[in-house]
Order: structure tokens, then sequence, then C-alpha cells
């Protein structure tokens, strides 16, 4: 662990442009990378927070082949709406790129010659999964099959999603094509291997003696599991048409593995923001005093702490990072994030659907953050801290100071007079805060970080709720000055100390406070006085507003409406039953009917007892539907009667026919009726 580095460099995961981002993003790997940028770029820290759009891989070429479009207007159309996203959700990045960027292709491209030259890959023929149909090799997200360690069905050639195991597609039980879905076979094909067997000692001194206090558990114990379990060479290369080319002899129609170019990256990243702003890039990834941290979701664990690692261990000039903390996934509403499925909170619609609200979201996901396990994302949740914490703590707070100073004062910050105990007790634990929320956001533990935030809103509703100025105001207002002093400087001090978890909300209060730019960080624990006496600050304005229950209850609604369309479009048929002779259908006398009577049937909790007028009588049918359909709201209900059913006793209540039913997308029982206005008893041929 670095001591008093000289500069920070601090990557995000580059996002895959196949799609735009969601809170699952945002949870594990955006909102923490952005809170501990501002963070140090507060406290006067040399920062490159660099990001970018990853636009290569197999996951582009699938998406560009399901929309008939080209790769290329993938990537296009989705930098554009996740770099738009970010922008309008105030990720502070200091360089947002892309790899299919001119300066990045040359930089892997270098970056895989010097290994080469140095000889620190494996050259190799080897047996791949071919699809003969499509006439292709097929890169690992192109083949699906059941996963050799938990025996999901849905696993990827890389990777399965229900256990997290990293694979290889030869290793999946029963592979398809995604392509043709097809069987593969396999084919001889050239590649070129990083034989990751060769940095075990290192991997094993460097993280598992070197960061085995500082770095977390979960992502400890999987590169121990790895590293435990054997490390084998691995391919960093691939046969596809889309991606960066393998720069040497016979590697025609061979790209670079996306694994291999995507975390260079952020190499190539940081090279474009330094010619941008005139500075050196290779201190931020080669100086000794440069602290290298890198944000990522779990499932990226192994590509940052085993692979990468290894990658720039053999490379030999850069340094290793420092940290790497991942966190765990995200859940909404208790299923699992899915892009495909698409049910997600996506980010640039949330934008759209709650206009300047960014700080609530980033609220709700941080004080949820999936820190040490898997989270749950809920509408009710989110509303309820808005309403219950931002609306009812931060809010309510500010707009009393900015209320009352603007009532007693015009505005002006009043004069003290001689503080109290009290007065003391509390500027003193105000000083204090910096140093604690420091302490957290250091140990990259960002939800316990914003507690305290919120802790300094307590503390000065709290110092509010004790004093009473309103009341005091009436006897003794020469002391109410010097209870609105201390007050004005929590607010002061929330102004700062909330700008790496709410930079809007912060924002927004220093313009009403009149005191932008004024402040940082460790003046809150140093300065006696954060807004001084004599300042006029502005008019109250709201910091937050409270979110209706039918806000929620239309993203409720909207999610509700995905589960039915991803029912309907995975429901599959019954397979068609035995033929049967015409004969034998001409045998069943269907009729049109009408609901006349219906009742519960007594201790039966899924039977209904129905009278149906048939047109040729009135006949009893029992019917298995309570669950579904009240008595009342099926009475006049129009029906299909299989009317020559024989008749059958159902506890006790002889049943003399049978009514059709089906489900929807959704599962639910609905009645099989005609459409048109036949009258009862007609015949159904």
């Amino acid at each position: 662990m670095i001591q008093n580095p000289k500069r920070y460099t601090i990557t995000a995961a580059l996002p895959y442009t196949n799609g735009p981002i969601h809170i699952g993003h945002l949870a594990g790997v955006y909102v923490p990378a952005d809170i501990y940028s501002r963070y140090l770029r507060l406290q006067g820290k040399d920062v490159a927070f660099i990001c970018g759009s990853d636009e290569h891989g197999v996951a582009i070429s699938m998406k560009a082949k399901k929309e008939g479009i080209t790769p290329q207007e993938v990537i296009d159309k989705y930098d554009g709406i996740i770099r738009k996203s970010f922008a309008d959700f105030g990720i502070s990045f200091d360089n947002y790129s892309r790899t299919s960027a001119k300066i990045h292709h040359d930089t892997a491209q270098e970056f895989f010659r010097k290994l080469y030259d140095n000889g620190d890959f494996i050259e190799e023929t080897t047996e791949q999964l071919y699809d003969a149909k499509a006439d292709q090799f097929l890169a690992d997200r192109f083949v699906v099959g059941t996963c050799p360690r938990c025996g999901n069905d849905g696993a990827y050639g890389d990777q399965c999603e229900n256990c997290g195991s990293t694979l290889n597609a030869t290793d999946l039980i029963n592979p398809k094509s995604t392509i043709t879905g097809e069987t593969p076979i396999l084919k001889s094909t050239k590649h070129w291997f990083l034989p990751l067997d060769r940095y075990t000692n290192f991997l094993t001194e460097w993280i598992l003696v070197g960061h085995k206090n500082d770095w977390k558990p979960n992502v400890y114990g999987q590169v121990k599991s790895w590293i435990d379990g054997g490390l084998e060479p691995r391919a960093v290369t691939r046969d596809l048409d889309w991606g960066i080319d393998v720069p040497v002899e016979g590697a025609e129609g061979k790209k670079l593995y996306v694994w291999f170019d995507a975390p260079i990256g952020y190499i190539s990243s940081t090279k474009e923001w330094a010619l941008r702003e005139g500075k050196d890039w290779e201190p931020y990834w080669k100086d000794e005093d440069t602290k290298l941290v890198h944000f990522i979701g779990k499932d990226n664990i192994v590509f940052h702490c085993v692979i990468f690692p290894a990658m720039l261990k053999a490379e030999g000039s850069y340094i290793l990072p420092d940290n790497v903390p991942a966190n765990e996934f995200l859940n909404l509403e208790g299923n699992k994030l899915s892009t495909s499925k698409n049910w997600a909170v996506w980010l640039h619609e949330y934008l759209e659907e709650f206009p300047e609200k960014q700080d609530v979201l980033r609220y709700a996901l941080t004080s949820n953050a999936p820190e040490t396990k898997d989270n749950d994302f809920t509408w009710k949740d989110f509303q309820a801290r808005n309403n219950n914490e931002l609306v009812a703590i931060f809010g309510n707070f500010i707009n009393r100071v900015v209320v009352l100073t603007n009532k007693y004062y015009d505005g002006f910050i009043p004069i003290p007079n001689e503080l109290s105990e009290v007065d003391e007790n509390t500027l003193a634990e105000l000083k204090a805060y910096p140093a604690v929320i420091s302490s957290s956001v250091e140990r990259y533990r960002f939800r316990e970080a914003l507690g305290e935030l919120m802790n300094v809103a307590r503390l000065g509703n709290k110092y509010l709720a004790d004093e009473e100025p309103w009341k005091v105001m009436k006897d003794n207002p020469e002391r109410v000055k010097t209870q609105m002093y201390v007050a004005l400087q929590i607010a002061a001090a929330l102004s700062i100390l909330a700008e790496p978890f709410l930079p809007f909300t912060a924002a927004k209060l220093s313009r009403i406070l009149k005191n932008e730019g004024k402040l940082k960080w460790n003046d809150v624990a140093e300065n006696s006085e954060l807004i001084p006496e004599g300042h006029q600050i502005g008019e109250a304005e709201l910091l937050f507003a409270k979110i209706e229950d039918e806000e929620i209850q239309k993203q409720i609604d909207k999610l509700e409406a995905t589960k039915t369309a991803n029912i309907a479009e995975n429901k599959q048929a019954e397979p068609q039953k035995d033929l049967i002779q015409y004969e034998d259908f001409a045998k069943m006398d269907l009729r049109v009917g009408t609901i006349i009577e219906a009742e519960k049937m007594p201790k039966a909790n899924k039977l209904l007892v129905l009278k149906i007028d048939t047109g040729i009588d009135v006949r009893t049918i029992v019917s298995g539907i309570a669950e579904s359909f009240s008595p009342e709201e099926i009475i006049g209900k129009r029906v299909t009667v299989l009317a020559n059913l024989a008749p059958r006793a159902l506890r006790g209540v002889e049943s003399q026919g049978m009514i059709l039913m089906t489900t929807n997308a959704e599962g639910k029982l609905v009645f099989v009726n005609p459409d048109t206005d036949a009258p009862n008893g007609e015949t159904i041929n």
C-alpha cells in the first residue's frame, strides 16, 4: 500500500458498447470511482480519472447481427448514449476514450509486439470450436452450453454468469453455436497464449502475501482460488472479424482477444488525456510514487488481478495496481439485472424520467452499495431514502437555516456573541467529521462514508431542535445570532463534504450560500470560520423534492410490463399431442354458454360451482378457477362448454361438463370464449 503518493491513476471498467448503462454498472463501478476521484481532487491531489468505451469483442459482433447493422454502427450508437449519460449524471472522468481510436490500436499493438519480441507468448495450434454451417470459428460468446462446474444450461464460452466461473469454450458440455444453433466441431487453428503459470510465484507474493490485509476479501478470495487451482496459459488472440489486428506475420484474420486489448485501453486513454492537457502520460503508469486503483465489478476480478498484472509484469516498465476494490452485484426488485432481458433501470431513461434527481440515484445506490455482498435495489427503498433521509434530514436542515437567516437578518451572516459550551462542542464535533469521512473513503467504504456525511446533517438538525432559535428569538435575539452563525457553519461544511457523494446538491448549496469555489476539504477541520460574518447568502431553494407514490408505481408497472414481455417471448408452446382421427373430434359437443350463477365450493380454495345456460339446459359445472376469479366478476361471462363430458362428482357436487380455459403471457387463466354474439347452445365445429 503506497503511502503519500505523488499522483493517482484511477480507472473505471470500460463499458461494453453493446447497450446503455444501467444501475448495476453505476453501483458496482462508476459511482464509487467518482466519489473517490472527487474526494481526492477536493484535497488538491493530482488525479487522472480514466475510462472509455470498450468497442471490440464478440459482444459487439453479436449485437450487430441481432440488430442487422454493422459493428461500427453499434459502437457509434451506444458510445453516444453512454457518453451523454455519464456526462449528464455527473461522472467526472478526466478522459473518456474509445478502444476504436487509433491511439488505442497503436498502443495495444505495440504492447503485444513487445511481449512477442521478448518471447513472452506461447504459439500453439489447438483445436477450437468451429461452426461448419456458418463457416467460422466460434469465439467465446458465440457458444453456449452447460457449465461443467454448476450445471447451468446457459453458460457462455468464456464465463458462466450463474456461478461466476471463468471458462474456455471447449470446457462447455453440449456446446451450441449461437449463430446457427448447430453443434460445433473441433478444428485446428493457430493462436498466441500468455503463459499465466509462469507468473504464479509473482502473483502469490504480490497479492496473497503483499495485499492480504488491505484488499477486499471477495477480491483476495477469488484470486487465491484461481492461483490455488493452478494457472494455465490463456489465449490472447481470437479468430474474429472485428477487433484489433494481431501485428505479426502469420496472424492474418486474427484479432487481439478483447480481454488483452481492453485493459490497455486505460493506458491509451491516459495518453489521449495527456496529449490534450500537455502532460507526460508516463508518470501516471510508470512512476512508483503513483497510486493505481482499478474500480470494477466482481465479474472482472480475474482479468484485473491476474491477467492484466501478468501482462504488465511481462512488459516490465509499468506499475501494478495498489488496490482493486471490486463490488459485488446489484439486483433489481429481487431478480438479477439482465441487459438481454431488459430487466434493468437504464441511466439515460432515469435521467429523462427523474429530471434534476441525479443525486437521489447516487445516494440510493451508495447507501445500498453491494460492497461486501449482493444487494437489491427496489423502487420503494429509493423513494424512502429520498423522502425520509434526503428530504427530511439533509434538505430540512438546510431549508430551516436559509429561511431563518433571510427572515431574521435579510440573508446576512450574523455576528456571533460568546459561544456556549453547546456551541463549542457542536463546532468541535463538526471539525472531526472530515477525518472520519476520509478514513472510510480511503478504505473504499463509501456506504459508511455517506452515512457519516448524513450524520453532519443530523448534527445540524439536532442543534437547531435543541436550541430552538425560533422560540429564543422572542426573549434573547442576541443568543439567536450565535445559534444561526453556528448552524450556518454546519451548512457551509455540508456544501464541501457532500461534493464527492452529491455533487449537484453541493453545487446548488454553494450557490445558495454564495461560497462557490471558496472551500476545500481540509478547511472544514482547520478553519474556525467557513462562512464569515457579514457575508450575504441567497434565497431558500429546496435541495430535494418529495417523490410521490404515483411516480414509483409508474416505474414498478414498467418493470412488470418487462416481466410480462419476457414471459411471452420465452414462453414455449406445448408439444403437439398424438394424432387423432376426425371421428374422435366429432364426438365432442362444444357449445356456447353463459355463466348465470357462481359461488365458492365450501372448504375448497380452488373450486367454483357454476350454473351455466348451455342453450339446451341449465347445468352445474365445477371449475378449478377460484384462485383466479371471484364469483361476482364472472357472472354473465360467455364461455365455451364441453357439453357431452361424462358427469363427475366433485366434493359431493355432480359436475356436468367442462369450460375451456387457457393462460396468457403472464401465466394467468383466461376464458376461451366466442368473440361474436352467438346465442347460447350454438355448436362449435
